[in-house]
């Protein structure tokens, strides 16, 4: 496949999980009694309305970080009602939870789909993996095509869920901790959470530690969908 044809596989991945993503939040959120979300078009697989709340991250950032080196990077949010979340920390928390939740799904979604299609004879175990090639097919054209598009959503999503887990703020890691406390001890979270010089520094520390442990995790990943090769 040329560059063009892989940078449609990276965007439409790309585009619908972080739709996934944040329609879970939107989801999690009306659940919990909050529809700002809902009313602004989010409970929702159409990236349209995600798309118009973020036109940068989910649009022109992924393009040039994939022009620039090879790798796609978006990102969008959902609104949310701060008064409600502050009622309601543990449901907040519950929200926060949800959109690495949803990436989770993506991930053995893109799983079971390449151990259905090694039983199936279309694919086999590459002999060494990166990102785009978690599993190779044993013919070209639409086999080829499919291979590359679950190799990208298993990883990109593991990346997903792996990173908003990191719990630094602003990220839904640092939110979904109050599931661990009270509602009391949940808001004493939240509190805690707010100080956008504190958020700054969160994406610095989570952006500096991620590719400590996002390879780690990867590596174990790939051995769980191949537990019978044992890659290195």
């Amino acid at each position: 496949m040329d560059q063009l044809g892989v940078g449609v596989v990276w965007y439409a991945v790309l585009l619908f999980s972080l739709t996934f993503h944040e329609a879970a939040h939107a989801w999690a959120a009306r659940r919990g009694g909050d529809d700002t979300a809902y009313l602004g078009g989010q409970v929702s697989l159409d990236p349209r309305p995600h798309m118009r709340r973020e036109p940068f991250g989910m649009v022109l950032f992924p393009i040039l970080s994939f022009v620039l080196s090879h790798s796609m990077l978006g990102w969008a949010s959902t609104p949310y009602d701060p008064l409600w979340a502050q009622a309601h920390p543990r449901r907040a928390a519950a929200m926060s939870a949800a959109g690495p939740a949803a990436n989770a799904v993506l991930v053995l979604v893109a799983a079971l789909a390449i151990r259905a299609g090694m039983a199936a004879g279309v694919f086999h175990a590459p002999e060494s993996i990166d990102f785009e090639h978690l599993v190779a097919a044993n013919s070209d054209g639409l086999a080829a095509s499919v291979a590359l598009l679950l190799s990208v959503l298993f990883t990109l999503n593991l990346l997903l869920l792996v990173f908003n887990l990191i719990p630094f703020p602003p990220l839904d890691g640092a939110n979904a901790v109050g599931l661990l406390f009270s509602d009391a001890g949940a808001r004493r979270v939240q509190s805690l959470l707010r100080s956008p010089q504190l958020s700054l520094v969160g994406l610095l520390l989570a952006w500096m530690a991620m590719p400590r442990i996002f390879g780690p995790i990867h590596r174990l990943a790939v051995n769980l969908l191949y537990p019978e090769l044992g890659y290195g």
